[in-house]
């Protein structure tokens, strides 16, 4: 049976994402939906609505300069984690683009690609344990791969020290999981704490030191703000990594055609890696953005100023518009596969090479060792995570070996 949804209230449950988002789309280029909460905002499902936004300056990311209903707001609020804490994400003009700036300086192809032997070797580490799975023994994916690749790319990039290397890892996957909570969040935040203050006294070849050193003109961050800007990396670049590896493993254990195109070499992995953002983007919605001053969508659909915006990234990856008729359906053969997955303008996510960088080895890597490798559990049977925000699965149960 079809889901059915109340018309103006986003699901928080995640169970219908795509679903849902497909009703939001057909009712306009915006309309207005309840959060958690009972706030009100204005969607935006639609792919050139959503890029149009992205590249408007009278779009903010800023709450406490142009959302005035923030101050009001209950501290309890569920969505507050995404908006409340200053940062890269969370500014607008020239705030913004001193700590993006900044942040950019440290994030280079060049550190990007410093880590990259070092994937190499996590990956092969998890390899080697999987292979150890009996025949028909069935492993989570999630906790044994997924999570781990990104967390541990991302303690190798930032510069987390063998001392209390697994301490990070282990937050890191943590906090992406239905089951985290606060203590998971302070012991990460005690590990870059203890970075970063040892390396203002001892800088090293990480991330840590490229953010301690850098400077736009004459700015630099704070130590504060080095901290911050860790969190912030972290927080984007690991549960989405997961997602995207989880997604891209379900695509094509579900498209048994699709993966035969891969093997025999008629599709690369850099089309299961945009197909999968495309179509099942690690991030479905991203809380919010506001209207600087009121912003005329066309069609009678009006933003006001102060008004708040929630841009839906999966969404338009699936818009027909954008995508035709098979816009819901995962071909790698595809030739316009272009998605805003990473986001797009000012705030477009600069880690998306590391993110790229990640699945191209990981995937390949996976289906190379085991050729046989099958979902345990029927596909409709995968728990999706309970959030609209993020789309992936809590579990992947998975046969490594038959």
């Amino acid at each position: 049976m079809e889901p059915q949804f109340r018309q103006t209230t986003i699901d928080p449950s995640g169970r219908f994402l795509h679903a849902e988002n497909d009703r939001l789309r057909v009712k306009g280029p915006a309309t207005r939906v309840m959060l958690p909460g009972g706030i009100s905002a204005w969607s935006v499902t639609r792919h050139q609505v959503v890029k149009r936004l992205c590249e408007d300056p009278r779009v903010s990311k800023d709450p406490q300069r142009h959302w005035p209903a923030y101050a009001g707001l209950p501290l309890d609020w569920p969505l507050r984690g995404f908006i409340s804490t200053a940062n890269a994400f969370t500014t607008y003009g020239p705030d913004h683009q001193r700590l993006r700036m900044l942040m950019a300086s440290a994030f280079t192809p060049r550190r990007v690609e410093s880590v990259r032997a070092k994937v190499h070797g996590t990956v092969d580490r998890i390899m080697r344990e999987l292979s150890r799975a009996r025949p028909g023994e069935v492993l989570d994916l999630r906790r044994a791969f997924t999570d781990v690749v990104p967390a541990e790319a991302l303690c190798d990039l930032i510069g987390i020290p063998d001392s209390f290397r697994g301490r990070a890892s282990h937050a890191i996957q943590a906090i992406n999981r239905p089951t985290s909570d606060d203590r998971d969040f302070m012991d990460l935040t005690m590990c870059l704490g203890a970075l970063v203050a040892t390396r203002y006294m001892v800088p090293g070849d990480d991330m840590a030191s490229d953010l301690i050193a850098a400077r736009y003109g004459e700015e630099q961050l704070s130590e504060a703000e080095v901290n911050t800007a860790l969190v912030l990396m972290i927080g984007a670049g690991s549960g989405t990594t997961a997602n995207l590896l989880g997604k891209a493993v379900v695509s094509l254990l579900t498209h048994p055609d699709q993966l035969k195109l891969v093997k025999a070499g008629d599709a690369s992995w850099v089309d299961v890696i945009e197909e999968t953002l495309r179509l099942e983007g690690p991030v479905q919605h991203l809380p919010l953005r506001y209207a600087v001053e009121d912003i005329d969508l066309g069609y009678e659909v009006v933003i006001k100023a102060g008004e708040p915006i929630l841009l839906s990234f999966g969404a338009a990856g699936r818009d027909p518009v954008a995508h035709g008729r098979t816009a819901n359906e995962f071909d790698l053969g595809r030739t316009d596969k272009e998605h805003l997955a990473f986001g797009h303008g000012v705030h477009h996510c600069i880690g998306s090479p590391l993110a790229r960088m990640e699945a191209s080895i990981a995937l390949p890597a996976l289906f190379s060792h085991f050729p046989d490798i099958e979902l345990a559990v029927p596909a409709a049977e995968l728990q999706p995570l309970p959030t609209f925000i993020y789309n992936g699965h809590v579990e992947l149960p998975v046969r490594v070996r038959k």
